[in-house]
């Protein structure tokens, strides 16, 4: 890792020398990603007193060789050109692939592409959500250009790009405070902090335990059309429960005043103490009869 100091803001640093104040910092990175650990680890150096600049590089040492593995801001740092195969990796990002590019002994020896599979139901479960008129917007910590690759073929409203941890979680306070009701879909370490910050925080069952620690739902099988479901299950159970306290409203205000002898002095009689309580056992049973119909709700 290396950084710069106030003392010389000119010079760079290299693998802490002794002048430097030496500091121990704990990190949780378990279940991060590369690129979510280095962001971390930069923000715990900018956070040491003194530090104006910092940045990390994961390189390791191959059969004598050593070997870096990054995007290109990594291989800018490392000072390593990457020009000539930049077109090719341009290329796989506009196919939805993320390039990772390969230094071997400080010269560049090629990239890497890699692609998460989207989900057959993906697609539908967007559009279903388009129909109910909520507007989608993609936050990744990948690069635009594949992130926008993606969007396109899957019909997402706004990409938000190359996006650490705390800029997701900005992203959702943004939207709040325009507002917006924000529901906020998730699986990794990277998507806590804005899963906490959300309206609704939803996170797959399949991934992080952090994540869905962070959130209010899980979708035990990480299906995204869970979201279009749970959605319609909380319109009707909300819908049930209106239902329910008109039912016990107007139940109670026709009932009290009888209970009470508005009737007696038109038609002298009073409610007898076995139908009162006879309609009180009615009022709880209509109300859970109510209830019971959210098993015939259609959610799909």
């Amino acid at each position: 890792m290396s950084w710069r100091n106030t003392t010389n803001p000119k010079e760079t640093v290299m693998n802490a020398p002794a002048r430097f104040t030496e500091e121990t910092v704990s990190l949780p990175i378990q279940g991060m990603t590369c690129a979510s650990c280095v962001g971390r680890v930069e923000r715990a150096l900018k956070s040491v007193g003194g530090v104006i600049e910092a940045s990390v590089n994961l390189a390791t040492m191959v059969d004598g060789q050593r070997v870096a593995l990054g995007n290109a801001a990594m291989m800018s740092d490392l000072g390593i050109a990457i020009d000539a195969i930049s077109e090719h990796a341009d290329a796989m990002r506009s196919e939805g692939k993320t390039a990772m590019f390969v230094a071997v002994d400080g010269r560049s020896a090629g990239f890497v592409a890699v692609a998460d599979p989207v989900k057959e139901t993906t697609a539908e479960a967007i559009r279903a959500l388009h129909d109910k008129g909520l507007r989608i917007i993609m936050a990744t910590g990948d690069n635009e250009r594949t992130a926008k690759a993606v969007a396109s073929r899957l019909g997402i409203d706004e990409v938000r790009a190359d996006m650490l941890p705390d800029s997701k979680q900005k992203l959702i306070e943004e939207l709040r405070a325009k507002g917006a009701r924000v529901a906020m879909a998730g699986d990794g370490v990277n998507d806590a902090p804005a899963l906490a910050a959300a309206d609704v925080g939803i996170a797959m069952g399949t991934g992080a335990d952090v994540a869905v620690e962070s959130a209010g739902i899980t979708l035990v099988k990480g299906d995204l059309n869970g979201i279009v479901r749970a959605r319609a299950l909380a319109q009707a159970t909300i819908r049930n429960i209106k239902e329910n306290l008109f039912f016990a409203f107007v139940y109670n205000a026709l009932g009290v005043p009888v209970a009470a002898g508005v009737l007696y002095p038109v038609f002298v009689t009073l409610l007898s103490p076995m139908i009162a309580a006879a309609a009180m056992s009615l009022s709880s049973v209509s109300v859970i009869a109510n209830a019971l119909r959210l098993r015939t709700v259609r959610l799909g």
